[in-house]
């Protein structure tokens, strides 16, 4: 899994059977290359020789997620042929539901080749076809593994973008990006401090929030929206925030407020939407900052937040495990998709399968 945050590939081998949680076998993180990032953030927006930038970008990736897999491979001390496939989300270069396409670049057919592993990839096309957002796909696994017979549950992945899944009991699953993750936060500190992230929320805390460009943040249409939804870089990016009055405002500033936009875009949510909502349990890298967790919980009063450690998967490798699991049902041949939660026509087979 490499998601909208553009740091690097998060690879897990799992072990999965009818009863219990999956098993996590080994996992990796494996930082993007500077100007491999560089290049992928390029191609999120009109660009000289596009087509031929993107396929070799592609292949320069696919190779990243072959060495991946070998790193799995030798800490978990398996060969090729114990795994049934790899499951690939590929980069997001473009996601556009409202105009029936989405895009995720890489090269399953190179993967395949380079390691000898069936490859599913291509989840969201189908999703899309049948009329659906083609994302979020995670809440389908979330409901899978974290659903609960007593207790209304939300699981917040907090990456670049920031989605939901509500989970409650004897109802339908909801689930829908809600605003911003970590995406502009990132962006905005490597402007600034030249760092990737911003570790703990530490410069975010020592700024104040600027209420003025917090209101202008919330005007963007994409807030206002109802579920389904999904949201990218194509709506969140850094030429966005320079349209608002940013230059006007000490760059800490802008820090905390971007941080307090994503902490309200998230609390909003589970209060528009999941307000029957019991427990919050947070998952991806945003869960590390400790400044964003305290906003959520202090806008949160009546709820417990806490990570999704306590249900037995570390909250980091929740997202690339989904796509494993979402590799899994594309190889039963099950549905992968929850039509509740994507607004597609009805429960589809997701992904294209790439034979060794």
């Amino acid at each position: 899994m490499s998601g909208t945050s553009l740091d690097g590939i998060d690879g897990v081998i799992v072990r999965f059977s009818n009863e219990g949680l999956p098993q996590l076998v080994a996992s990796h993180f494996s930082s993007f290359p500077t100007p491999l990032a560089e290049e992928l953030l390029s191609l999120n927006a009109p660009g000289s020789n596009e087509l031929e930038r993107l396929h070799l970008c592609a292949n320069k990736l696919s190779r990243l997620y072959a060495s991946s897999v070998e790193s799995l491979l030798q800490e978990a001390g398996l060969d090729p042929t114990s795994i049934a496939a790899i499951g690939c989300h590929g980069q997001t270069i473009r996601h556009r539901p409202d105009l029936g396409f989405t895009s995720q670049i890489f090269n399953p057919s190179l993967l395949a080749e380079l390691t000898h592993i069936p490859v599913v990839a291509d989840f969201r096309s189908r999703d899309i076809a049948a009329g659906g957002q083609g994302a979020p796909l995670v809440p389908a696994f979330h409901n899978a593994i974290f659903s609960s017979d007593h207790a209304h549950r939300a699981i917040v992945n907090i990456g670049g973008i920031s989605n939901i899944t509500f989970l409650p009991v004897n109802s339908p699953v909801l689930g829908f990006d809600c605003g911003p993750g970590n995406l502009l936060m990132d962006g905005w500190v490597r402007r600034h401090l030249h760092l990737n992230y911003d570790r703990n929320g530490d410069w975010a805390a020592s700024g104040s929030v600027n209420l003025g460009l917090l209101e202008a943040m919330h005007d963007h249409p994409f807030i206002s929206m109802s579920p389904p939804k999904s949201t990218g870089r194509d709506d969140f990016h850094l030429d966005w925030l320079d349209s608002l009055p940013v230059d006007l405002i000490d760059p800490v500033d802008v820090q905390a407020t971007l941080l307090e936009f994503t902490s309200r875009c998230i609390a909003d949510s589970l209060n528009q939407h999941c307000s029957a909502a019991d427990e919050v349990y947070i998952c991806g890298g945003g869960s590390h900052n400790t400044h964003l967790i305290q906003r959520i919980s202090a806008l949160l009063t009546t709820r417990t937040v806490q990570t999704t450690e306590v249900l037995g998967m570390p909250p980091d490798w929740v997202e690339a495990v989904a796509f494993a699991w979402l590799a899994r049902q594309t190889m039963l041949k099950l549905p992968g998709n929850l039509p509740s939660v994507t607004g597609a026509s009805g429960p589809r087979v997701l992904g294209a399968i790439y034979a060794s």
